[in-house]
């Protein structure tokens, strides 16, 4: 038998943060969503951009949401991303 461990299986430390990685966008309704990173539904819906941040930090306290700009600006993007 062998020591050797089952790499097909074992996650990196950068998949598991990516795991715990969380977005604040901006929906066509005017609220914030806070979803996971490919996720079909958003983890809360908040009326304001604060609260999704809030929230965001609540559900995932070891990683630094990402929100989603969205002012328009002569030179930036509003699909660009931010750290909190």
């Amino acid at each position: 038998m062998s020591n050797t461990k089952d790499t097909k299986h074992a996650k990196t430390a950068a998949v598991h943060k990516a795991d715990k990685q969380l977005f604040v966008e901006k929906r066509p309704e005017g609220d914030f969503a806070v979803r996971k990173a490919n996720s079909e539904r958003a983890s809360d819906v908040l009326p304001t951009q604060a609260e999704a941040i809030t929230r965001a930090k609540e559900l995932s306290p070891d990683a630094a949401p990402l929100v989603e700009r969205v002012r328009k600006t002569d030179t930036g993007k509003p699909n660009q991303w931010r750290k909190v």
